[in-house]
This record gives structure tokens, C-alpha cells and sequence, in this order.
């Protein structure tokens, strides 16, 4: 019997690599309800604002369906924002979360707001120097994506495709 992983989750300096890794999850199989997207308010408006040129984030805000095709993109990672209908803004904060953890902290109400991404992730079983690693690592405008693996084969072969695509503090 395999031992269970209680998630992987990696740091994405820009758009294009986050796609990447979301998509690769899509690929092995993941539906969007247990996929982490985690980023600021800032980095969510740099990257997925209204009118960018490839009409990608304009249709996810426009509300296209989730059986579209987003852009011509199979799988982007803005497809999460518009199937799953989990993302969550978190204005005091600066904010936006899409899949579980998003479900959680709206669950969870102030109480469980005011612990930010630090606290839903040490509340998702992340250890707490890995929380607070990604936690600035959002603050500094970066994309994390966590999920939980079905198998050790799939930490190993998703988080080695991982760093192909260029990200950091890959746990």
C-alpha cells in the first residue's frame, strides 16, 4: 500500500507557467474541485485582468461556461475561476482563491479569513515554515497551485514536470 501525500503545491513567477502546471494536473486526471489557486489580488489583475489580448481573461469574466473552449486553451488555469465556482476574493487581505482552500476559508467565515493563506494552508496540513514560504511568496506576486496527489508516483512525476516549468519551493 502506498503512502498518501497530503499535497504538493509549487510557486509560479508568471501566467504561463501556472498554465502549465494546471494543466498538467488536468492532464493527469484532477478535476478543478482539487486544485489550490492561490495568488494576490494584484498579481490575479496583472495576469488575468478583463482585456488582455488572448481574450482568455476576458471570457472567464464575462462568465463563459465550464464545457467551453477558453480561449482555444484546453485546460487553463482561469478555467478553474469559471468551472468551479469556489474562487474567492479576499479584499482586506488582497486575495483571490479558487478550489478547496477557497471553500474552506468561505466556510469558515471572519474566523477563518483573518488567518489569511498562512492559516488555511497549516489548516490543510502544510507545515508552517512551508506556509509562510509561500504565503510571501504570493505577496511578492506570485501564483501558487496545491493540490492533494493520489500517489506518491504522482508527487514525483508532477513535481519533477513542476520544476520543468520553472517553479519554486516545490514541497
Amino acid at each position: 500500500m502506498e503512502t498518501k501525500i497530503n499535497y504538493l503545491s509549487g510557486s509560479f513567477k508568471d501566467r504561463k507557467s501556472a498554465e502549465l502546471a494546471y494543466n498538467r494536473l488536468k492532464e493527469k486526471g484532477y478535476a478543478d474541485k482539487e486544485i489550490d489557486i492561490m495568488m494576490s489580488d494584484a498579481t490575479h489583475e496583472k495576469f488575468f485582468k478583463k482585456n488582455e489580448d488572448d481574450g482568455l481573461g476576458s471570457q472567464v469574466m464575462d462568465g463563459v461556461g465550464a464545457g467551453s473552449a477558453i480561449g482555444g486553451v484546453v485546460g487553463a488555469i482561469v478555467g478553474i475561476f469559471a468551472a468551479v465556482g469556489t474562487s474567492l476574493l479576499i479584499p482586506g487581505l488582497g486575495l483571490v482563491l479558487a478550489g478547496p482552500i477557497a471553500l474552506g476559508l468561505a466556510g469558515a467565515g471572519a474566523g477563518g479569513v483573518t488567518g489569511g493563506v498562512f492559516g488555511a494552508l497549516v489548516g490543510a496540513g502544510m507545515p508552517k515554515e512551508r506556509a509562510e514560504k509561500h504565503e510571501k511568496n504570493i505577496r511578492e506576486g506570485n501564483i501558487v497551485v496545491n493540490f492533494t496527489p493520489r500517489s506518491i508516483e504522482d508527487h514525483s512525476t508532477i513535481g519533477n514536470d513542476w520544476t520543468t516549468y520553472h517553479a519554486s519551493d516545490v514541497y
